[in-house]
């Protein structure tokens, strides 16, 4: 088998992600624009990879004044960084269908280091005749190393915003007709 490109099925697939609220409970949300190509080969994982361009304006947790607040300087300061990016820089094989993948993940300017636990459900063909791949990932980061620090101390003790964020991933891919299309 050989390197095959793949292109995020957006329509397909999701970005989610949860952070605690003032520690009784999470706020869930999505990212709605956003697109990435994927190269895998399950012989040769020295040979896949993964890029991802999340547009940071379609941050969706079905509260508009939450999401303006998120959109605003205070946090992901959308006019200044428009975009999160993911780059992958190694995957290695831990099962039967486990993976994970090593990348660096920019938020707000900062780079990091991050590593997606990430489970291979298998392929087919679609109606149409298309081959398609999905995938399942997820990964906890502490929101304060990308520089989203903002947060409000309550009158009883404790802080409005949790620092760690759980972020999973359900992706669909298809795959490329030409090499001119994946690139």
């Amino acid at each position: 088998m050989t390197t095959q490109r793949w292109q995020l099925d957006t329509t397909h697939s999701g970005i989610h992600f949860a952070v605690r609220h003032m520690v009784i409970s999470k706020v869930r949300g999505a990212f709605t624009r956003w697109d990435g190509k994927l190269e895998f080969d399950a012989q040769r994982l020295d040979d896949s990879r993964v890029s991802v361009r999340i547009d940071a304006a379609s941050i969706d947790t079905r509260e508009a004044k939450r999401d303006e607040h998120l959109r605003s300087a205070d946090f992901f300061d959308v006019e200044q960084f428009p975009a999160l990016t993911f780059e992958s820089k190694k995957v290695e094989k831990r099962g039967e269908s486990d993976y994970r993948i090593v990348g660096d993940l920019t938020i707000h300017g900062v780079t990091k280091e991050v590593t997606l636990e990430t489970e291979y459900l298998g392929g087919g063909k679609d109606p149409w005749g298309n081959e398609r791949i999905g995938f399942q990932a997820k990964t906890t980061i502490s929101r304060k190393d990308f520089g989203l620090g903002w947060n409000q101390v309550l009158e009883a003790g404790g802080v409005l915003v949790g620092e760690q964020v759980e972020i999973s991933l359900d992706i669909q891919a298809v795959k490329a007709q030409s090499a001119t299309e994946a690139a």
